[in-house]
């Protein structure tokens, strides 16, 4: 099509965040049997256990701990920041497998993506508890990068 000036003018698909300059969004690869199993109803530490890549498993572990902890610095606060970071770094090898550069679209509506935003709330919540203001607000940060919605949606917005 020409545009200004007889210059042609490509009309190139635009991300889902509407940035036309941007990555794709990376859409994670469902985890099957570790999802089907936590929508079981299945011990999340079962899961984590048999299927230690799937961060779902290790968010819920994370979100577990945090509720028992009350917003107290106590062993609860200290296993979820551990269960969240390992969720979060999991996630991370995943996402990295899947064509993340390390910034751009991670949405929050594929779900197979829940698993690593969740265990990076969790690390927040985590982190703001024990202290640790600085991983709290990379934290938020990461999330705002990777979905706008995303801290919203995690009760963090």
């Amino acid at each position: 099509m020409a545009g200004w000036a007889g210059v042609a003018v490509h009309n190139e698909p635009m991300t889902s965040f509407g940035d036309l300059l941007g990555p794709q969004p990376v859409l994670l690869p469902e985890l099957i049997d570790a999802e089907d199993a936590i929508a079981a109803g299945t011990d999340p530490v079962k899961v984590a256990a048999d299927h230690p890549a799937a961060s779902i498993a290790w968010a819920q572990l994370a979100e577990a701990a945090l509720t028992r902890s009350n917003g107290e610095v106590d062993h609860d606060t200290v296993a979820a920041y551990a269960f969240a970071r390992t969720g979060y770094h999991r996630g991370l090898d995943l996402l990295r497998r899947n064509g993340w550069k390390g910034f751009g679209p991670v949405p929050w509506s594929h779900e197979p993506n829940q698993g690593f935003l969740r265990s990076v709330g969790a690390l927040a919540r985590a982190a703001q508890v024990i202290g640790e203001t600085e991983e709290y607000a990379r934290c938020l940060d990461l999330l705002e990068d990777c979905d706008p919605n995303a801290a919203t949606e995690l009760g963090l917005g």
